[in-house]
């Protein structure tokens, strides 16, 4: 104790390099390939795969950015500190908070109706039973302990992995046909497809939403200048991988109408190729769904946490629990958000709207690094990147947020 009052208790460092590259990797994995791959193949067909590389590029550019930033400043609510140490502006970092927690929130309500796609594969239940459901389990599994959590994240990961790998064996030998079926298609790779390959890059974009979580559980990483840049890139290595052959099966082995009308679209491939049960596809992308949500609402209840501690939300949501040293206040608020947007918003929705909150943070986020390096060297031990990754960061940013805003209008 100090001045009589009881020392204060922060938040535990636990995570170890493979903990967070598979913390990473649970929400990118969980929160996109499994649900949006029908919704992206009803936008760019055929080409799906390549909306996917198109979203990959992007991610890269702003993955490198966080890389460098959160070895600069490994803190909770960690964009609204790179904005706030960057560009000084303190109002626009609480408002770069305030996107963050949004868009955490808003992905997990989109994964949660995701959820109720691939659970009623076991059990027809009411749609709104089975969100308020998941968000409270959700609830109290974040509340838990960041190393329980985490943990028991990974574990399912592994399992999100193995049902990708599932999808591409059954699929396999239907990539044999797909250099036919572009050849058939009319005028491949000219004009109009590419307007369905932007378009879908929007969503595809999305599903690789996961980097920036990492850095928001920095105070929780042990070693975490080194250990964090390091998963953030392995993160996105593999989750490109993954991604790029689990759709080039997809659109090779069922027609993308097919896979654009399907709940389930992953489960729609592997049944369609072996003529049996979808029902083990269907299991492991409900426990993936579950997964990316869980992490969303960590990441979104540690920059509610680390805002407050920097006096930009009400000290409400600083507070830490002492027995399992997690913000619980801020935990139980994201889970009760996450319920009322996926009540009220589909999917194809919830995620354009992340992906457009998460497009407007990288482009501040981008410009504060290049203000950074512009101001004077990095410290001895951050991990750098040169000035041109943070100017195409910024620039890729905003056009890919200005091309949503007018497909927003346009449609």
């Amino acid at each position: 104790m100090q001045d009589g009052r009881p020392p204060e208790v922060g938040l535990k460092r636990t995570l170890s390099l493979p903990l967070i590259t598979l913390y990473g990797l649970g929400t990118t994995i969980g929160g996109g390939i499994y649900v949006l791959v029908g919704t992206v193949a009803g936008r760019a067909g055929l080409y799906t795969p390549l909306s996917f590389v198109l979203a990959a590029i992007l991610a890269t550019f702003l993955a490198l950015t966080f890389a460098e930033l959160a070895s600069r400043f490994p803190k909770s609510a960690g964009e609204a500190v790179f904005v706030s140490e960057g560009l000084g502006v303190a109002q626009l970092a609480r408002l770069v908070g305030i996107l963050v927690i949004i868009a955490g929130v808003v992905s997990a309500a989109a994964l949660a109706n995701g959820f109720a796609g691939y659970s009623r594969v076991f059990l027809e239940i009411p749609l709104w039973l089975a969100i308020v459901g998941v968000s409270a389990i959700l609830g109290l599994l974040a509340a838990w302990g960041i190393g329980q959590a985490v943990a028991l994240a990974a574990l399912v990961t592994l399992v999100e992995i193995g049902g990708l790998i599932l999808v591409v064996w059954a699929g396999a030998d239907a990539l044999a046909t797909l250099p036919e079926q572009v050849s058939a298609l009319d005028r491949p790779f000219t004009g109009a497809p590419w307007v369905g390959i932007v378009s879908g890059s929007f969503l595809a974009f999305y599903a690789f939403i996961g980097f920036e979580d990492m850095v928001n559980v920095a105070e929780e990483v042990k070693d975490v200048r080194r250990t964090l840049p390091r998963a953030i890139i392995l993160t996105l290595i593999v989750t490109a991988i993954l991604y790029v052959v689990v759709t080039l099966v997809a659109v090779a082995a069922v027609p993308a109408e097919q896979l654009a009308a399907s709940t389930a679209p992953l489960a729609l491939v592997v049944s369609s190729r072996t003529g049996g049960s979808a029902s083990l596809i269907s299991a492991i992308g409900v426990f993936a769904v579950l997964n990316g949500a869980l992490i969303q609402i960590i990441m979104a209840s540690r920059v509610a946490y680390g805002m407050a501690v920097q006096g930009w939300l009400p000290a409400y949501f600083g507070h830490i629990n002492p027995r399992t040293r997690t913000p619980v206040r801020a935990t139980f608020s994201a889970a009760l958000l996450v319920a009322v947007l996926a009540l009220a918003f589909d999917i194809a929705g919830l995620a354009q709207a992340t992906t457009l909150a998460v497009l407007l943070v990288a482009a501040l986020v981008n410009a504060s690094l290049w203000r950074l390096k512009r101001r004077g060297p990095p410290p001895p031990d951050a991990f750098v990147v040169p000035i041109w990754v943070p100017i195409l960061g910024f620039g890729v940013s905003l056009l890919f947020g200005a091309l949503i805003v007018v497909q927003f209008a346009a449609g």
